[in-house]
């Protein structure tokens, strides 16, 4: 079991008239090797949850439990955590600051107090893992493209050799080819390294085709906490909360409308295309018998 979250709420501005009540009472577990899909409108207390996970932020009650250990213990290292639970924000190319790339990404692994050499080979794999080509390691990182400079925080995180990686929002403001390169690198990252894996979103579409399990969120609650095709067939739920079910699925229920004989549970593009070829020739069948 990697990660436990015991009844956890939290409060911004506790005991003052401005008090907002972020999480309310929320409990589930991220274990070893999962894919896990973070789904939340703006506000619903999704961003606030991973940052408590690493212990960037400290519940107002509750508890949270890395590999059994309470991570709000006196005695336990809040530094060595954060190595271990890699967490790469919204927006990560605001925090890149070093001079080029390879500085920047070997600015996690020295605060570790890692040898320059060691240091240098986990910068190094890293931006390999995020498929940077040898030729932009010495550029400022501001001369990247938006897609370049997500890969480069990515590896940032990556150097410090997680066990568990959470990534808010990553595909926020990339156009729809950088949006798909960077899901396919989270996708491919996993299955080559089985780390746990937690992808924030507010698109059911970006998670739909990845992740193995969805957690829903809405004003600071667990909603659903299900594998992808039992949270979307609660379409009219989900809609109330401010949230869609991918495409694919309205389309599927369409078709299913007009006459298909189409599982409406089809939740990616592939799994679709099965389902309407199968439609197609049972009708090709059925005019033929006729």
């Amino acid at each position: 079991m990697s990660i436990i979250v015991d009844h956890v709420s939290h409060v911004y501005e506790a005991d003052t008239n401005m008090a907002v009540k972020a999480l309310d009472d929320v409990s589930l577990a991220i274990r070893d090797g999962e894919f896990i899909g973070l789904i939340g409108h703006t506000g619903s207390g999704k961003s606030t949850l991973v940052q408590h996970l690493n212990g960037l932020m400290k519940a107002t009650s509750g508890h949270i439990y890395y590999n059994g250990e309470d991570i709000d213990d006196d005695q336990f290292h809040k530094k060595e955590l954060r190595s271990k639970v890699g967490l790469v924000f919204q927006y990560p190319e605001h925090q890149l600051f070093e001079v080029d790339v390879f500085s920047d990404v070997c600015f996690g692994p020295k605060n570790l107090g890692l040898s320059q050499k060691e240091v240098q080979l986990r910068a190094y794999e890293a931006l390999k893992q995020v498929g940077l080509e040898d030729e932009y390691f010495y550029q400022s990182p501001f001369d990247l493209s938006g897609g370049q400079k997500r890969r480069v925080a990515i590896a940032g995180v990556l150097a410090m050799k997680p066990e568990v990686l959470i990534l808010d929002e990553p595909t926020a403001g990339l156009d729809p080819k950088g949006r798909s390169e960077i899901l396919e690198l989270i996708s491919s990252l996993r299955k080559k390294t089985g780390m746990t894996i937690v992808l924030v979103s507010h698109s059911m579409d970006d998670v739909a085709e990845y992740v193995n399990r969805i957690v829903v969120m809405d004003h600071g609650r667990k909603m659903y906490d299900d594998a992808p095709r039992e949270v979307f067939r609660h379409v009219e739920e989900l809609e109330a909360m401010g949230l869609a079910a991918p495409q694919v699925t309205y389309m599927m229920h369409q078709l299913r409308k007009n006459g298909f004989d189409v599982n409406p549970d089809a939740i990616t593009i592939e799994e679709a295309k099965e389902e309407v070829l199968k439609a197609l020739e049972k009708r090709h069948q059925n005019a033929w018998r006729k």
